[in-house]
């Protein structure tokens, strides 16, 4: 099984990947890795970097592991004393897995809309996705102890892509993209809802996974 085959995305590797992402969002971003992956400029994504040599010309399927999340630092705080909504941990985690589930979704939908196979073996032509979502800032979550209760705001919020491309047989690490994104800004305040803030976590998710499924198709020579 790939999951069997691949480094699990825990907790702490979670924490080091924040670490990378912020580190390389400075001016200057280095033009290596830590792990030797080189930075590819002028990418449809925010960063890139790539192993030496590496191509998905090889990959006609792919298997995706389970998408960590992430909150942004002091984001549930910021919301209680700016907002007033109290928010508990069990709506954390709720957040964090419905999410997880979202990504996986359109990930899988978009990636088999291009003709690529979804599998959880092992194989030559089986690329290996792991995701995380940092840095993710709700701007008007739903008060859930007072449905009711409305909170305005102009975005939704945004997020950070943090993804991984793995080979499926040798576990090596391929490409490492980071990509930030703001949901789009309506340009008055407008209703806060989780609905809302689902379908515009969508949009945002939808961008990813087309812009991947764009390079893997270029890499095949699809049109």
């Amino acid at each position: 099984m790939v999951a069997r085959q691949m480094p699990r995305l825990a907790a702490v590797t979670a924490v080091l990947s924040l670490v990378f992402a912020t580190a390389a969002f400075c001016a200057d971003p280095p033009a290596v890795s830590p792990d030797g992956l080189h930075l590819v400029k002028n990418t449809e994504f925010a960063l890139v970097y790539v192993k030496p040599g590496a191509s998905l010309k090889p990959y006609t399927k792919f298997a995706i592991l389970n998408c960590f999340v992430s909150f942004a630092p002091n984001w549930r705080e910021n919301m209680q004393t700016n907002f007033n909504i109290p928010i508990t941990e069990d709506q954390i985690q709720q957040t964090e897995s419905e999410l997880a589930a979202e990504f996986k979704k359109v990930f899988v939908a978009q990636l088999e809309q291009g003709g690529y196979q979804l599998t959880d073996q092992a194989a030559p032509d089986v690329l290996v996705l792991r995701p995380a979502i940092i840095n993710l800032q709700i701007t008007a979550p739903q008060d859930m102890e007072d449905p009711d209760e409305t909170t305005f705001s102009t975005s939704a919020g945004q997020m950070t892509l943090f993804l991984e491309l793995y080979d499926s047989v040798t576990s090596q690490l391929l490409a490492r993209v980071v990509d930030p994104e703001e949901a789009s800004n309506y340009g008055i305040f407008t209703w806060g809802s989780k609905v809302g803030n689902i379908e515009a976590a969508n949009q945002i998710m939808t961008k990813w996974s087309d812009t991947l499924r764009h390079y893997m198709e270029a890499a095949n020579g699809a049109q």
